[in-house]
């Protein structure tokens, strides 16, 4: 029986493209800002534009700290292994970017709504675990993801507060 038929439809299919989705944005966002990679802006220029979101403390390590999270994270994401973890890094970091573009509304470049859209995506991802087709597929928190959503939403709030607290 082939996955396409059995209960859940294009269930699968639809989690694969949405862990894609999250991944190669947020994961190609990391490489940009970080490395410079697809014209990006590299790490000074992203340090100075965290600075002008009211970032003060630290910012070459929360360049840092973001960039290789969402770059990891996009990875596993991928491949979907260790799903729930990969799915709060990503959380955590979406958080914090709606909270420095909040001001900013629903607006042409300044508003959030992508960083929000990003978020939910990776909020939702959390929820579910990473369908069949992941490497997790034989995992516990593909077959029941709750227990590790709930551990991955501290995970990332604790995050975002620990940016907001300390950068």
């Amino acid at each position: 029986m082939s996955r396409w038929s059995d209960e859940n439809g294009g269930l699968d299919f639809g989690l694969l493209a949405l862990r894609l989705l999250v991944a190669v944005v947020m994961g190609a966002h990391g490489l940009m800002q970080v490395f410079g990679l697809f014209g990006g802006p590299g790490m000074a220029k992203f340090g100075s534009l965290l600075q002008g979101y009211g970032f003060t403390r630290n910012i070459e390590f929360l360049t840092w700290l973001t960039g290789v999270t969402e770059v990891a994270g996009s990875a596993l994401l991928v491949i979907g292994l260790f799903t729930p973890l990969a799915a709060a890094g990503l959380l955590g970091v979406g958080i914090s970017a709606v909270r420095a573009k909040w001001a900013g509304g629903f607006s042409d470049g300044a508003g959030f709504e992508l960083e929000l859209t990003l978020t939910v995506i990776a909020f939702a991802l959390l929820l579910t675990g990473p369908g069949w087709y992941a490497l997790d597929r034989h995992t516990a928190w593909r077959r029941k993801p709750l227990g590790f959503a709930i551990g991955g939403i501290i995970l990332a709030a604790g995050g975002a507060v620990a940016v907001a607290s300390l950068f």
